[in-house]
């Protein structure tokens, strides 16, 4: 029998799962369907779109509850159409985890999307709660200007996940990652353009209270540095970048945007 390849449009039967999985996908080798997909690769990638949807779920929820402290008409439509979109995402991969089993119906109301811990709160990474939402998303929103500077942060965050996940061994999960990162990209430069008019205004020493409150718990969600879960990843295809590598990243990055408004991460 001739090996198939990544080109092959048979490189998916069972005998080449058993045998050859973990190479084939570390080498850049994609999954197109569910029932190709064996049950510890099934069980990852539900994790890997649980944790997306029930962030987009809940960071929406979290987002919504301030569109009515935004200072302006536009910068409320903006708010509002961040809300909009993170749940479009959130539908989106939704969509995928159906063709898996889950109930795309009822999963909306499974959990309390707007639920938040008390803000002195301090959970590092772990989870909280019966949903899948990075611990980001656990702490509340304190004002616009709070909102901002999260959006800010977390935004830049979830470009650079994104760029990491668009390359998931799942061939449509890819594909939906791809088209959700230029519109998460957008929400991210929305935050930017709107920390520098809190800033230009005088808000500037009120932005940078939030800036050191959110960094940590921002950083939190790119993981630890040492991860098992990671090379179960890597290993599947699902990840190609350790977490190490991505919060590196993403400090230089937030640092670079925050300099010119003359903020700085602790």
């Amino acid at each position: 029998m001739t090996e198939p390849t990544m080109t092959d449009p048979a490189a998916e039967p069972t005998q080449f799962r058993s045998m050859d999985l973990e190479a084939y996908l570390v080498e850049g080798g994609k999954l197109t369907a569910p029932e190709n997909a064996p049950a510890r690769y099934r069980a990852e990638l539900m994790r890997l779109m649980a944790t997306f949807v029930d962030s987009e779920m809940a960071g929406a929820a979290g987002f919504a509850d301030v569109v009515n402290a935004a200072p302006g008409i536009e910068a409320r439509i903006a708010a509002s159409r961040i809300v909009l979109e993170k749940h479009a995402h959130a539908a989106r991969v939704l969509k995928i985890m159906s063709d898996f089993g889950a109930d795309a119906r009822r999963y909306a109301q499974s959990h309390p999307w707007a639920a938040r811990l008390p803000r002195e709160a301090d959970i590092g990474a772990s989870r909280h709660g019966e949903d899948m939402r990075l611990a980001v998303f656990h702490y509340p929103l304190e004002g616009w200007v709070d909102a901002v500077a999260m959006n800010v942060l977390m935004g830049r965050a979830t470009v650079i996940q994104l760029e990491e996940l668009m390359r998931v061994s799942y061939q449509p999960l890819a594909e939906a990652f791809r088209a959700i990162l230029p519109v998460e990209t957008r929400h991210a430069e929305l935050g930017e353009e709107g920390l520098a008019r809190i800033v230009e205004s005088g808000g500037g020493p009120e932005a940078q209270d939030s800036v050191d409150y959110w960094t940590p718990r921002v950083a939190a969600s790119f993981g630890t540095g040492a991860s098992g879960r990671y090379e179960t990843h890597q290993r599947f295809g699902l990840r190609h970048h350790p977490n190490a590598e991505l919060l590196a990243r993403w400090r230089e990055e937030a640092e670079v945007r925050l300099a010119p408004l003359g903020l700085t991460l602790p």
